[in-house]
């Protein structure tokens, strides 16, 4: 698979390194698991994707985050299983064969049950690949020998048995309920399966006339078709404008039905007028109190959501047309008061999208209280399962202690059909509410049941309705693994570790499958619940087909790598739990946190070929760990083990962000801009040996590691890296994947050294901020003055003084006490009194000696005599004092000390900064021409401020914010805030300048 020598080409490609480490993993198997191995086991069920579906940004986020963990617990050598499997995705599928059938002008019922099955597994087989390939991808390490399907044949054995035990335990009965029935399948949905949407509707008002003619009672409806379904009107009895009513009754408009005033303490006698239409048939409330007090139940509707006989005049039509309908046909009678507007929730059918019909119908259900309630055992006594977070313990006990019964039952034919036989000899040869029914494993249970029950000329059908897809889904995390065989895989990895999912599938699935594995095992089906967030919009919205603003990952994929995706995926989340805003620009189909990502990718690979092309042919292993003396060693050592540290604590507290921060910051930071940098000049050939043999032990040492760390993050360029760097054997060749994550060695970790270190570290990044504020160019070397009233931070940067040299580029480096340096401030004033007194002093001694020349002047020879000695000092003192500037200076150190001159103009003429206490300064004289610099900052200035003019100027302008497109009105405010950021950097530097 990998060369011989270390050898990685000079630019990464993700796509072929990608392709190449995906097939090597599932060909070599690598991720299969072995119940036989031992070690402590690690488990985790995929959350089944959908057979219909195709990858989407939840998918790949879900996949990253799961991946992540599995990578890392299998390097910390546990026994591990991803399983994977899709789910049948019963009403999704159902739906877009129908659509299928419709093109070609036919219906279901017209192909017959066996053909129609035979065109979803068809189908099936056909698209199934879609999804799963789509996952192999993202890289994931699952285990494809054991990939399950929900309709398998052992899924569809649990399935049975599941059904089975609970309809002889009393758990399942088929009975007349009120249930959600969506109109566009024609089938019931859970309450789970139900979307609240909140619409502007309207509230419609009529009169109800009393029986007796002596008056009537105002009632309000948000579905004025559901009064021909009407059969009383309900007040509170304690209501004293309406208890003297009771027991009367009405007659309702338009069908002319008597109908009864009935009292009921559910009336709210403060909301609307007081009264309440009770239509038991169509409402869930309505259906409570129509059983309490014995009311009909009529049924208007039709499964198709058309209006049938019972609806009179109406009968036939589409329920929204009936709703005009009957609004006209009430006005015209003089029933209507009138129509407020009002909005309101509405319940929507989350597969059909259309709102759904409380409807009358006959159904199988789970008697939900008994397995709730022992659910809230496993909570309450052993708080199990565990939520991260934390928070959604209360979201899920509470769903738990709401629950009512669960219609299980789905008027499909894709799906585990229910095994149930109807003695349809007994009802005249058709399945009807009372036709009576056996409950058997297989048909010829049924048979011979039935036969034991009604006698050899019984005959059966089977039940033609199929199970709830969450039936099937609740029993995943125990039925994938073999139940209900007692399996090896079921001892070794149930009950699983972790389950990974999102929030908003608490209620559909992880209810279900705490529920079904507490009856069933007697133990919930996974230790740990993380739940993660959403992939938001670059806009920070939730992503939906509806709105139309998702992010194929495909594409992003195909533009930057898996890598670069997944990584991004995982770095955005800040905390446990917390939706993710992905950046993405729709007209280039660009993200930066994706490419910023792949930069990171760059780095890591080109610090990679550095690393292994200063190794001297010769692998981590084959140099031997490093034993540090230098100082530099000593720090990326102790860095290492202190990442080490850190990431582990974070993923085994799935702080899967913040380790992922770490990583980058550990590996761009510390390893490739600090430790790489300070070593090279000991990779030189003509470098002492001793060190230079360290500096690559170190190199390797940490490399190799690093591969390690980030692997479960980024698992093909580590592996590619890893190979090469390892020279691993064509023929026999380890992968990284299953090597042992690293190990903290905290005898390694010295955290004075670390701080120490971040010193000259961030004395080093302020050297190099102010060598580009001062526009230093890069390879000219600077004199640098350190200032500090620390003794430790001077002995700190004395011994870091190679590295501020060597990394800053600086000629001459001084470190002196901050505190001295403020007495030579505090005497450069007394410097031009210096002068003063000087000058005044030659003054006076040369007026003494003029008088005194003048004196000698008058001694004949003497005079000229000292005229010559006079002349000729004075010609010696220039020639030695005055001519050369070296000279000149000599002669002012006299009177000012060299320290005090240098300081003095170095704090004239320099630019500053400061760390902390320390303050560094750079001298510009002969450097750079500060003026020059100067202009050119002040030409940048005004051009950034006639930019913000012009941008605020356009922005105040309401007819440019009215008319202009949404996109070009949000870029002129970007434009503004970047060049008012860049005003006001030019107006520090420009502050910055002496």
């Amino acid at each position: 698979m990998t060369a011989t020598i270390p050898n990685l080409p000079s630019l990464y490609d993700p796509f072929s390194t990608e392709a190449k480490w995906q097939k090597f993993w599932e060909d070599n198997q690598i991720y299969k698991a072995d119940p036989n191995k031992g070690g402590e086991p690690y488990c985790i069920v995929i959350p089944p994707p959908n057979v219909t579906g195709s990858l989407h940004m939840g998918h790949a986020f879900e996949s990253a985050l799961i991946d992540t963990l599995v990578r890392y617990h299998r390097m910390q050598g546990r026994n591990t299983l991803w399983l994977p499997g899709t789910d049948h995705a019963s009403i999704a599928v159902h739906s877009m064969l129908e659509k299928q059938l419709k093109t070609e002008g036919k219906t279901r019922y017209e192909l017959g049950r066996e053909k129609f099955l035979e065109r979803a597994w068809q189908w099936k087989a056909e698209s199934e690949g879609t999804i799963l390939n789509q996952l192999r991808r993202l890289g994931v390490s699952v285990d494809w020998s054991r990939e399950r399907f929900t309709l398998d044949e052992g899924l569809s054995k649990a399935v049975v048995e599941a059904f089975t035990r609970l309809y002889e335990e009393g758990l399942i009965y088929r009975g007349e309920y009120l249930v959600n029935w969506c109109p566009a399948s024609q089938s019931a949905v859970s309450d789970v399966e139900v979307e609240n949407q909140e619409v502007n509707g309207n509230l419609w008002h009529f009169r109800y006339p009393l029986t007796d003619g002596s008056g009537y009672v105002e009632v309000a409806t948000t579905r004025p078709e559901t009064m021909l379904g009407d059969t009383a009107v309900a007040v509170n009895p304690n209501d004293d404008r309406y208890k003297h009513l009771i027991g009367k009754t009405l007659t309702l408009p338009i069908l002319q039905r008597e109908i009864p005033i009935i009292g009921d303490e559910f009336v709210d006698p403060t909301f609307g007028t007081g009264c309440v239409k009770v239509t038991p048939a169509h409402d869930p409330n309505d259906f409570d109190m129509g059983k309490r007090h014995n009311l009909p139940l009529i049924n208007i509707m039709n499964k198709d959501g058309t209006l049938n006989a019972n609806a009179g005049e109406f009968q036939g039509q589409d329920r929204f047309v009936a709703r005009k309908n009957v609004v006209s046909r009430l006005e015209a009678d003089g029933f209507l008061v009138k129509i407020e507007d009002y909005k309101h929730t509405v319940p929507y059918s989350d597969r059909g999208k259309v709102p759904i019909e409380p409807l009358l119908s006959t159904q199988w259900f789970v008697k939900i209280r008994p397995l709730a309630d022992n659910t809230l055992e496993f909570l309450d006594q052993q708080t199990s399962p565990e939520f991260v977070p934390q928070r959604w313990t209360k979201v899920y006990r509470d769903w738990l202690v709401k629950l009512q019964d669960w219609c299980i039952s789905r008027q499909l034919w894709w799906g585990h059909q229910i095994p149930a036989w109807y003695a349809i000899s007994e009802t005249g040869g058709q399945i009807t509410d009372n036709t009576p029914f056996v409950v058997a494993k297989s048909e010829a249970e049924a048979w011979d049941k039935a036969k034991a029950q009604f006698g050899e000329g019984v005959n059966l059908e089977q039940d033609p309705d199929v199970l709830d897809t969450w039936f099937s889904s609740g029993l995943w995390p125990f039925s994938t693994l073999g139940w209900p065989e007692q399996t090896q895989d079921l001892a070794t990895y149930y009950p699983t570790t972790t389950l990974v999912t999102g929030f908003d599938i608490i209620f559909f699935w992880v209810a279900r499958m705490t529920m079904m594995a507490g009856h069933f095992t007697q133990q919930m089906p996974f230790q740990t619940v993380y739940i993660h967030g959403l992939v938001l919009d670059e806009k920070g919205q939730k992503m939906s087909k509806s709105k139309g603003n998702g992010i194929d990952p495909l594409l992003l994929i195909d533009k930057y790598g898996t890598d670069a995706l997944r990584y991004t995926l995982i770095r955005e989340v800040a905390g446990a739990g917390q939706d993710i805003r992905l950046e993405y620009d729709r007209k280039k189909d660009e993200s930066a946190s994706v490419e910023a990502a792949r930069n990171f990718a760059n780095k890591l690979w080109n610090a990679a070929r550095f690393v292994m092309m200063n190794l001297d042919g010769q692998t981590p292993q084959q140099l031997g760990n490093p034993v540090a003396t230098e100082l530099s060693d000593r720090w990326i050592i102790s860095r290492y083990h202190q990442v080490i540290k850190q990431t582990t604590n974070y993923i085994d507290n799935y702080g899967l962000g913040e380790a992922a921060k770490g990583l980058y910051e550990f590996i761009w930071g510390d390893f490739c801009d600090q430790y790489i940098e300070l070593v090279k000049s000991r990779l030189q050939a003509d470098a002492n040996p001793v060190s230079r043999r360290v500096a690559q032990q170190t190199l390797g040492y940490i490399l190799e590691g690093i591969m390690k760390l980030l692997h479960p993050f980024m698992p093909h360029i580590t592996e590619e890296i890893w190979q090469t760097l390892t020279q691993q054997s064509p023929d026999t060749p380890q992968t990284l994947p299953l090597q042992i994550y690293p190990q903290i060695d905290a005898n390694l970790i010295d955290q004075a050294l670390e701080e120490q270190f971040e010193l000259l570290i961030a004395t080093i990044r302020t050297i190099r901020n102010l060598r580009a504020e001062a526009d230093i160019k890069p390879g000219v070397k600077v004199i640098t003055n350190l200032q500090t009233e620390s003794e430790k931070e001077r002995e700190i940067l004395t011994a870091g003084l190679d590295y501020i040299k060597d990394l800053a580029k600086v000629e001459s480096l001084t470190i002196t006490d901050k505190q001295e340096n403020q007495t030579v401030a505090a005497k450069k004033p007394q410097r031009g009194l210096k002068t003063i007194g000087l000058i005044i002093v030659a003054i006076v001694f040369g007026r003494v000696g003029l008088a005194a020349g003048n004196a000698i002047d008058d001694i004949p020879i003497v005079g000229t005599f000292f005229e010559l000695v006079g002349f000729g000092y004075t010609a010696w003192f220039v020639s030695q004092n005055l001519l050369t500037a070296q000279a000149r200076l000599k002669l002012w150190s006299r009177f000012f000390p060299q320290k005090e001159l240098e300081q003095s103009q170095e704090t004239e003429n320099a630019i500053a900064g400061v760390i902390g206490t320390i303050q560094v300064l750079i001298p510009l004289s002969g450097v750079v021409d500060i003026e020059a610099v100067r202009a050119k900052l002040e030409k940048s200035l005004s051009k950034a401020e006639a930019e913000v003019q012009s941008l605020s100027t356009r922005l105040n302008n309401p007819s440019f914010v009215d008319r202009a497109r949404a996109d070009v009105v949000q870029g002129a405010r970007e434009a503004l805030a970047e060049a008012q950021k860049q005003a006001e950097i030019l107006r520090d530097r420009l502050k910055g300048l002496p």
